[in-house]
């Protein structure tokens, strides 16, 4: 089979392979859509992930069966099925224990194009079909199912680890694919202002759309002076994008008593610093928790809902539409490049 792989660092290219073998609990997936992702950016570009030597790329897809294991009950042959971008072991102990992201170790939840081959493939392998993987529901369309995968659960994850309640005032931190996702959540979860960080139109626009009140343009100037002065300390805050030093800017506009949720996948810098005094010399508790989004069947079927019920459309991310496998490098090069019309582009195939 062909993927596209990372050959080294701030190296990609076309590669043969044989096809996966398919355990007893597993399945072979053949792609029927595909997203690049900002990560597969960083594990190329930045190396965040350490060198990878043909390594296929990818962890974003819908797909249609094409191989069962024996010990598979649920799925069959044929069936088209939404994939997470995190395929935990769900008979591990991290899993029984609430981390199933973690299981096998430290973001080992995190398979597809970190321990093993990902998704820009004629074909790849699921672990543990019968706790990963989730059906397509009829009529759903490719693009808000290809948000499934990691935009929507990551989103929504962040909202989960601020642990937004009704009537929260709540800042998002960053509005491209995650942070617009997160903005919809906050608003499905009850939050009663939300002001988003960010400044592309389109991402400002949508922001609006999905619940946002007020957009704070870091181009304006310092993020944490235009909260404190437009709305004072918040509830909650959501960090989907900025770096290292993104997190002195929360804590500032924080609450004591606070929460921070940070999906913001940090792909350089040696530590993340706290600012003393704002942080109350220690005794604030003002939390700050970062987490994996959690995969699996169960919550891929309920944020499913979110979307068949007509509560969350995440198919408008997408702003690219390619076609055909051949189109993944033009479509990856287009996520690292970011031009300004873009939020998330989708292959077709």
């Amino acid at each position: 089979m062909k993927g596209f792989a990372m050959m080294s660092i701030g190296q990609v290219g076309w590669v043969d392979k044989e096809r996966p073998n398919c355990g007893p609990m597993d399945a072979i997936c053949r792609p029927i859509a595909l997203a690049p992702c900002t990560s597969d950016v960083h594990t190329v570009w930045a190396g965040a992930l350490g060198d990878r030597h043909e390594l296929i790329l990818g962890h974003e897809s819908v797909g249609e069966i094409v191989e069962v294991g024996s010990l598979v009950k649920d799925f069959k042959v044929g069936d088209k099925v939404l994939i997470p971008a995190i395929t935990p072991d769900w008979n591990s102990l991290a899993a029984q224990g609430g981390y199933s992201m973690h299981s096998g170790g430290l973001l080992s939840g995190w398979k597809f194009s970190n321990f093993k081959d990902g998704v820009f493939a004629e074909f790849f392998h699921v672990n543990d079909a019968d706790g990963n993987l989730a059906l397509l529901p009829q009529g759903m369309d490719l693009a808000s199912a290809c948000m499934l995968a990691d935009m929507v659960p990551t989103g929504v994850h962040g909202v989960e680890l601020a642990d937004i309640q009704f009537g929260d005032k709540v800042v998002v931190i960053g509005i491209g694919p995650v942070g617009l996702m997160a903005v919809a959540a906050a608003s499905i979860r009850g939050a009663s202002e939300i002001y988003a960080v960010g400044s592309r139109p389109n991402c400002v626009a949508l922001a609006k759309e999905f619940g946002a009140s007020e957009i704070i343009n870091y181009h304006d100037g310092d993020i944490a002076e235009q909260i404190l002065e437009k709305v004072g300390l918040v509830d909650r805050v959501i960090i989907a994008g900025g770096t290292v030093d993104t997190f002195a800017q929360a804590i500032k506009i924080l609450k004591p008593g606070g929460k921070i949720g940070n999906v913001n996948y940090l792909g350089k810098g040696d530590s993340v610093n706290i600012p003393r005094v704002e942080w109350g010399f220690g005794m604030s508790h003002k939390s700050i928790v970062g987490g994996l989004m959690p995969g699996g069947r169960l919550r891929m079927e309920k944020l499913a809902s979110l979307v068949t019920s007509g509560r969350l459309n995440p198919g408008k991310l997408v702003t690219h539409t390619f076609k055909g496998l051949e189109s993944v490098e033009e479509a990856l090069l287009l996520m690292k490049d970011k031009p300004k019309d873009l939020i998330k582009p989708l292959i077709l195939l």
